[in-house]
Order: C-alpha cells, then sequence, then structure tokens
C-alpha cells in the first residue's frame, strides 16, 4: 500500500519514525544516505561555451569564412578595401552572437527560479523538542510542524492536523484550497497518484489555515515539486521555425556560393588567369553571393516586432518565437488565472422566497456571511489598508459582506467549531446568535426552520427538495455552494447550539472567466486557431468555465479526459484522440501536460501553450511557444516562457498572432529584397571572366550595397502592420518555408536579372560614351572610376523600385499608403543620401572607389526602374508567375 492509504501509526512505522521526531543521531545518517532537501539539476554548460557556440553555427561559419578570404584578398591587394569588409562581417558576427547569447541566457534562468519558491528554514520535532532547522537538513521520516503561512518543505503525510487548509494551485493547477487532514485515503480514483490525495501535503504549497505534524516521505528532486524541476530542466527548446529556416537558408546559401567560386575559379584558369588572380576573384564573387545583411536585419526586424508588441502588453524574451506566433494553429491554455481570474468570487446568491438581501433573510445571510469565518485581519507593509489571511471563500464573503449597502456590524466571537472533513462546516458562536456554514450535506440536518422572506417557519418537504434542486443547478454551472444558517443563542456551550438552527441561503462562487476571453475565443475560431483547456482543475469546473467562454457550444456533450484516463493511453491512442471535438483535458498534472504538447507536435501542428504556475513549466518550456501570464504569474512560468502577457490578458494572444504572421509576411519580403541584388552583384563577374571586359562593380561596392544602401530600406519593410484581413487566412502550414523555391526563383530569375541587367546596360553606356568599345583594354582610371559609378548606382535606383514591389507582394501596388510605415520614407531617403556621400564626397570616392557621375546618368535609370514596377504589375494582374 502506498503511503496516502496507511493509517497515522502504519506511516510512521514504514518510514521507521516516531511522533516524536527522529533522534537526532538517525537524521545525521539518514542526511548522510539521502543527501540534502535540495533540487539539483545536472550541470549546465558553461557561459564560455554557450557564447561559443552563437559564433559556430553554420552561417557564422559561413561568414567567418567570407571574412578571412576578404582579409586575404586585402593582404595580397593593399588598398583594396577588402580589409573595411572583413571588419564589418566580424562586426556582425559579433552583435548577432552576443545577442543570442542574452537571450538563451535569460532563458536557463528558469531553475533558479523554482528553487526560490521552497522555504528556507521548517520547524521539525528532533527527540520531542521543536527545533527551527535549515529546510536542507530534512530527511524522510522528520516530523516537521507547519502552521498558516507557512510554504511546506517537502512532501509530507500528515499525522496530526487541526482546520488544515493548503493552496496548491501553483503546483496542481486547481484553484481552490484544500482541506488536509490525517485519514487514510483508499479512494480507488487517486491510488496512482497518491499526491491528490487529502492527506498529502505537497512542497512548495502554501498553507492558507490551520496548522499540522506532518511526516516528511519525501525529499530534493525525489518530490513532487523535484519532479517538476527536473522535467522543466530536462526539456530542450527546440529550434524555432525562423531558426531552422535561417540555417536552411545560410545552407543552401554557402554551398551555391561555394559551388559559384569553384566555377568562376575554373573559368578563369580557362581563360589564361593567374592562378592567384583568378582565387582573388572567385573570393569576390562568394563575397557577392553572401548576404552579409541577412542576419542583422533579421534580428533587427524580431527586435521591432518586439517593440510593437511590448506596447500591446506582450513582452518577447526570445526573438524568433516572434515570428514562430504566426503559424500557431493549437493554443494549449491552462484555466486558471489564464482563462479566469484566480480568484474566488461570488457568481450566485439563492434566498428562500426570492427575497431580496434587503429582507430578513438577507440580513441574516449578510451576518453570517461577515462573522462566520476563519480569516485574520493584517495589515499590509506600508499600508494602513484592511487586509484578510485566509481561506479565499471567507475573505470574499467578508469582503462582499462589509462592503454591501447596510452592512451588518462585525461581533465578537466567543467560541468555533472550526471547518473539518467530518463535519464539513464551520459554527461560530456570537453574543444572541450562533452561525454555521459549509456543505448543504452537512447543513441541512441541523436546520429545523427556514427563513422565507421575513417569516421563519418549520421546514416543508417542498422546502427540502426546493433547496438541493437550487444547489444542484448551481453545482451543475461549476460553481462551488455552501448553506448558510442562524439560530439564536443563550448559552456559552457551542456544541449544544450546533442544531435546530434555521436555514437563510445559497452562495455560489466561481473563479470567474476574463471579460475579454469569448471575444478572444472567437477570433481563434476565425483565425483557425483551435483552442483546447487543458488544467488539473476538476472536470465540471472545466466544462463550466468552458460553457462560459464559448469554448464549446452551450448544448453540445464535451469530450472530457482526465489525467486517470490519459494514463492509460498510449502515444498513438493520445494522437487520435486529439482530433475529438469540444476537448478539454482536465485532472492533468505537469507530465501529463507535456505529453498533450509533445502529441500535438507529433501531428504536425503548431503548438503555443499558456500558463502562470509552477505546473505549467515544463509545457511552456517543451511548446513550439510557451506564453506566460505575466501580472499574477510566477516568476517560473515568466523564464520558462517565449512570451510574457504583462496584462494576463488571453485576448493579447490573438493581437499576438497577428504581429506574428506580419512578420513572417515581412521577412519574406526583406528576404526577397536582400537577394534580388546577389544577382547585379554576381553578373559582372560573370562577365568579366567570360567576357574579359573591364570588371564593372568592385568587392567594396558590393559591401556598400549590402551593409549600406540597402541595410535601412529592408528594416522598413520588416517594419509593415499587418494587413486588416491578416487573421481571416488560416494558419500557414507548418512545412511551409520561409525561403520557399518560389521566393529563390523571383528573387533570382526576374527581379534580380531585371536589376543586372539596368546595371550593365548603364555601366555600358558609361564606357561607350567615354569612348571604349568591346574588345578593348581600358586605361582611363577616370572612365573605368565612372563606370563602375554608374553600375553601383544603377543597382541602388533599382533597389527603390524593388523595395516598393516586394513591399505590395500579391496586392496591387496602387492602394498601398506610404505613411502606414513609419521607416519607409526614412529608409529610401538614407539609401538616397547614402549613394550620394559615396558618389560625391571625397571620402566617399576614396573608401569605395567611386567618382562624381553627370546628372544624366541618373535620369537614365529612372525608365528601367519604372518598367520594373509596370512588369511586376502586369505579371501579377495576368497571373504569369507565383508570388510567394
Amino acid at each position: 500500500m502506498k503511503i496516502h492509504q496507511l493509517s497515522t501509526d502504519q506511516a510512521l512505522q514504514s518510514l521507521n519514525s516516531f511522533r516524536s521526531g527522529l533522534p537526532e543521531a538517525m537524521s545525521h545518517k539518514r542526511r548522510l544516505e539521502f543527501g540534502p532537501n535540495r533540487v539539483e539539476v545536472r550541470q549546465k554548460e558553461s557561459p564560455f561555451l554557450a557564447l561559443l557556440h552563437q559564433f559556430t553555427h553554420f552561417f557564422a561559419l559561413l561568414l567567418w569564412a567570407t571574412a578571412a578570404f576578404a582579409f586575404l584578398h586585402e593582404y595580397y591587394n593593399p588598398g583594396s578595401g577588402m580589409g573595411v569588409l572583413g571588419g564589418a562581417i566580424l562586426l556582425v558576427l559579433l552583435v548577432n552572437g552576443v545577442f543570442a547569447f542574452i537571450q538563451e541566457y535569460k532563458a536557463e534562468h528558469a531553475i533558479g527560479l523554482l528553487l526560490q519558491l521552497l522555504p528556507r528554514s521548517v520547524k521539525v520535532l528532533r527527540d520531542s523538542q521543536v527545533l527551527e532547522v535549515n529546510a536542507e537538513d530534512l530527511v524522510p521520516g522528520d516530523m516537521v510542524r507547519i502552521s498558516a503561512g507557512d510554504k511546506v518543505p517537502a512532501d509530507c503525510r500528515v499525522i496530526e492536523s487541526l482546520e488544515l487548509r493548503t493552496d496548491e494551485s501553483i503546483l496542481t493547477g486547481e484553484s481552490q484550497p484544500r482541506t488536509k487532514s490525517s485519514e487514510p485515503d483508499h479512494d480507488t480514483h487517486i491510488e496512482n497518484e497518491g499526491w491528490r490525495s487529502s492527506n498529502i501535503i505537497l512542497a512548495g504549497a502554501l498553507v492558507i489555515s490551520g496548522h499540522a505534524d506532518a511526516l516528511v516521505f519525501a525529499t530534493g528532486i525525489r518530490t513532487e515539486f523535484g519532479r517538476v524541476v527536473r522535467l522543466t530542466a530536462e526539456v530542450k527548446r527546440e529550434a524555432s521555425p525562423l531558426q531552422r529556416e535561417i540555417a536552411q537558408l545560410s545552407q543552401r546559401i554557402g554551398l551555391l556560393s561555394v559551388i559559384i567560386g569553384l566555377v568562376f575559379y575554373l573559368l578563369g584558369r580557362m581563360a589564361g588567369l593567374p592562378a592567384t588572380e583568378t582565387a582573388l576573384f572567385a573570393i569576390g564573387v562568394l563575397v557577392a553571393n553572401v548576404p552579409e545583411g541577412l542576419l542583422p536585419t533579421v534580428t533587427l526586424s524580431l527586435a521591432m516586432a518586439a517593440q510593437r508588441m511590448a506596447r500591446r502588453k506582450a513582452i518577447v524574451r526570445h526573438l524568433p518565437s516572434v515570428e514562430t506566433l504566426g503559424a500557431v494553429n493549437v493554443i494549449c491554455t491552462d484555466k486558471t488565472g489564464t482563462l479566469t481570474e484566480n480568484r474566488m468570487s461570488i457568481a450566485q446568491i439563492e434566498i428562500p422566497g426570492e427575497a431580496s438581501i434587503q429582507s430578513v433573510a438577507g440580513q441574516k445571510l449578510l451576518m453570517i456571511a461577515r462573522n462566520c469565518h476563519e480569516v485574520e485581519k493584517i495589515n499590509g507593509p506600508g499600508s494602513s489598508a484592511q487586509q484578510w489571511r485566509g481561506d479565499p471563500l471567507d475573505i470574499s464573503l467578508v469582503t462582499w459582506s462589509s462592503q454591501v449597502s447596510g452592512a451588518p456590524e462585525e461581533l465578537s466571537k466567543l467560541d468555533e467549531i472550526p471547518f473539518d472533513s467530518d463535519r464539513r462546516r464551520v459554527t461560530t458562536l456570537h453574543p444572541g446568535w450562533v452561525f454555521t456554514k459549509g456543505a448543504l450535506e452537512a447543513v441541512l440536518p441541523v436546520c429545523t426552520c427556514i427563513q422565507d422572506k421575513d417569516v421563519e417557519r418549520f421546514w416543508t418537504g417542498d422546502d427540502k427538495n426546493h433547496v438541493e434542486s437550487s444547489a444542484r443547478e448551481m453545482a451543475g454551472k461549476g460553481l462551488r455552494v455552501l448553506a448558510f444558517a442562524s439560530g439564536m443563542s443563550q448559552k456559552a456551550d457551542l456544541k449544544s447550539e450546533d442544531r435546530e438552527l434555521t436555514f437563510v441561503g445559497l452562495i455560489g462562487f466561481q473563479d470567474p472567466p476574463r471579460k475579454e476571453v469569448p471575444d478572444a475565443i472567437r477570433k481563434c475560431a476565425e483565425a483557425g486557431i483551435r483552442v483546447v483547456m487543458v488544467t488539473g482543475d476538476h472536470p465540471d469546473t472545466a466544462v463550466a468555465v468552458a460553457r462560459q467562454i464559448g469554448l464549446i457550444p452551450t448544448q453540445a456533450m464535451p469530450n472530457v479526459i482526465t489525467g486517470i484516463q490519459l494514463r492509460h493511453l498510449s502515444e498513438s491512442q493520445l494522437q487520435l484522440t486529439l482530433d475529438l471535438p469540444d476537448l478539454i483535458f482536465a485532472r492533468v498534472d505537469s507530465t501529463q501536460k507535456v505529453d498533450i504538447v509533445r502529441a500535438f507536435k507529433r501531428k504536425r501542428q503548431v503548438v503555443a501553450v499558456t500558463g502562470d504556475g509552477v505546473n505549467d513549466a515544463p509545457a511552456l518550456k517543451d511548446a513550439d511557444i510557451g506564453i506566460a501570464m505575466g501580472a499574477s504569474g510566477t516568476d517560473v512560468a515568466r523564464e520558462a516562457a517565449d512570451i510574457v502577457l504583462m496584462d494576463n490578458n488571453f485576448a493579447t494572444i490573438v493581437t499576438a498572432v497577428e504581429e506574428g504572421r506580419a512578420v513572417f509576411k515581412n521577412i519574406r519580403k526583406f528576404l526577397t529584397y536582400i537577394l534580388t541584388s546577389n544577382i547585379p552583384e554576381l553578373v559582372p563577374y560573370l562577365l568579366f571572366i567570360i567576357f574579359k571586359i573591364p570588371l564593372p562593380l568592385t568587392v567594396i561596392q558590393i559591401l556598400a550595397v549590402d551593409l549600406g544602401t540597402d541595410l535601412l530600406p529592408a528594416l522598413a519593410l520588416g517594419a509593415d502592420p499587418p494587413a486588416e484581413d491578416v487573421m481571416k487566412e488560416g494558419p500557414r502550414p507548418r512545412n511551409e518555408r520561409l525561403a520557399s523555391p518560389a521566393l529563390f526563383l523571383r528573387a533570382y530569375l526576374f527581379l534580380g536579372m531585371f536589376e543586372a541587367f539596368a546595371a550593365m546596360s548603364i555601366w555600358y553606356y558609361t564606357l561607350y560614351r567615354g569612348g571604349w568599345r568591346f574588345g578593348q583594354s581600358l586605361v582611363n582610371d577616370s572612365l573605368y572610376l565612372e563606370s563602375t559609378t554608374a553600375c553601383l548606382t544603377a543597382i541602388v535606383l533599382m533597389q527603390i523600385a524593388n523595395l516598393f514591389v516586394c513591399r505590395a507582394g500579391r496586392l496591387p501596388l496602387k492602394p498601398l499608403k506610404l505613411n502606414s510605415n513609419p521607416l519607409l520614407l526614412p529608409g529610401i531617403a538614407f539609401e538616397l543620401i547614402l549613394l550620394l556621400i559615396i558618389t560625391y564626397t571625397g571620402l566617399g570616392n576614396l573608401l569605395f572607389g567611386t567618382t562624381a557621375l553627370p546628372w544624366q546618368t541618373w535620369l537614365l535609370v529612372v525608365p528601367f526602374a519604372l518598367a520594373l514596377v509596370a512588369v511586376n504589375e502586369i505579371a501579377k494582374s495576368k497571373r504569369l508567375c507565383h508570388f510567394p
């Protein structure tokens, strides 16, 4: 038998312990055997190695190689400007690596916060003496003494208790405090999960009221709390879809760059060029084909999206999760504190005869609520405001009865019989009055009369049937129902007065749903996002809340899967179960939440998980997106999550998903924009090798485009606001690629080739006008400088036209508003100003090998730019190509 099924004496015997506590010598021996009562997790990777990993992924290695080639080129050709390129690439690596390291370091802070939830000291019985010891010194078999306000230091079996109630919501997800006693629990429904037993208290739980002596049976990592810590530590954060896409994109581009570089080397050697010169030009081709600005552009774009989300009360802790949100099609949401307000409030009052609160029956109900309780007054630090400590239901009643119009006076308490699991009611004695409240089945037997509005009369059978029917109806709504009764008292013996009372009414309590949640649920349905409730609370409560928020239709019969049922499902059965409509998971623990998340992921779903308790941390970390409640959630949940909702508003998730979908589209836009310029940068090298013409574009001028003129316009594309209909579309498929073949074809073969044609045409015209003819050697240095400057200018101006083309995407260009994107016009202005500096200043000419251009050259580019826009619009209207 398990410890919760044993009697108190059997429990003590099973751990070779005593009611007077362990002898000190035995305690010391067990400390050596079981170790400290401390949750220890596996050793983490050193910060140095974690930082080093940020500089050794594939794209980083590709940039390292590019920088090395650039420095090599500078070494053999001093003054070529390649050293500046190498330095700029190293700066990009440094900024991105440090930024990513900081993000991951913050995410790993969650385990430390978990450990802070355990108490540091505890009262323990040793050799019949009460000692205060370090909580880490507890061992199995110790007898601890706990009281209201204490945190439980280890998993314990209650041995003796008085009025003991604990709040285990952050561990179990149950919204209501639980009454604990020392009686054996033979409930077969909890045989395999004894931590739900009424005689078990869990490490990390808070004692709401009462006191107890309890037997420690599990310490450290062996506790239920330790299991959650271990599970959180073992869950590895998978790479986000964006991270996988960037990795795949870098591999493709890297492989393509190497292949093209080798091809150019072979072509150069076949053309009779020296090996050293051919190798250096192959390096130039590699530099031209690698989008050095990709990482900073993606990073800054995500950061700007995170800032927009922060203004909407959603704090992003893990930047790639911004884009992942756009692909979410399943949200597994906790109930307590997420869909509900995590506070018990009065939802329904039933007074006999449908009397008002101002009637005699109503006034008696107020008197009982005001005086029959086990809470105590406390003063908050630095505040004179009256506060209460105790059972949330009692606090709710006292607050309500003291604030209602015509509130009754507070009576002095002469005596009380506290709530326990046998009586299931609390009774208090006051001058002239005796009050009782509790479960209906515990209050009705001690009542002989009923307060019918202003008349007190004897019970009838119909009266009792009506009250019981009202209580069942309230319970069916997921309410917790308490019955109230009063009587006149002339004696000081409370036990003799706790009978022949008058029934005065029922009050139903609930953890109310958040007001904005129903609308958010509706918007999720419109956006093709499935919402599944996964809670540790009772199935009836979960169903009632689900109906109130519109998660399941009012008349529908939901498919409720409990933790016990879930334990008997295989992986395949669980995956098939997820296909059921109106699905709710109730009474599940932290491991089962992770199982549910993983089952959805095996079905190729992109899963977001919401939560606020310690029990939610493993699932938050394992999900594609973990969303924690910031205002009332635990630090553990916040640190395990990717996104924190500072207003605890489930509806904020909808706006966050909207931003995520916009980010995906925007990244596609600036990927198209950045990749397009690779072709006009690459074609000059191809023509140089094949036709032995003067090199139309230098490597340092490529740098001016990739890390200069292109940067701010690309960021402007990343700052585009969400389209109005973005939440009317369904989520994109999990396997939909960010950099799809259609995107590459459009960027390289259509937009890129158009720009390359324009740039080479302007370059050739400049040389032709200067007297150069094809096949001739170029000895005029000033004419060569003017031709490369003209090629560079043509690429930059064509990119301005390409900015509008990429921003429009599949939509017509005409209705796009310039003022809806605050970075668009500044980005274009930056591009033009930088080009003017490069072209018309001495410093720009020196650094980039350029010279001043006549104004006619600028005008020659305009027809090409307009043609690019026109041809793109025609292609869209005629559906001549696929737009990603």
